[in-house]
């Protein structure tokens, strides 16, 4: 064969087997830092932003929905 083709067929080989390797290991690594994102202090920055984000978006529903039971009163 040339060896271009062989070329080919190991870095097709090589893709295949991490494409392997990720479909194995990928749930249980994503587990993992699951498990250690929740143990983690309220003061750990990544944790303290998605807390932050997450109060942020609460906050904007409430104001969106008082807006909508404002806005159903002055319609009626």
């Amino acid at each position: 064969m040339k060896p271009v083709v062989l070329k080919l067929m190991r870095l097709g080989l090589i893709l295949g087997g991490v494409m392997l390797f990720m479909r194995v290991a990928g749930p249980t690594v994503g587990e993992f830092m699951d498990r250690k994102f929740e143990e983690a202090s309220d003061d750990f920055p990544p944790k303290w932003m998605y807390l932050n984000i997450t109060a942020i978006r609460e906050q904007n529903e409430r104001i969106l929905q008082l807006l909508d039971e404002k806005a159903r009163v002055g319609a009626a």
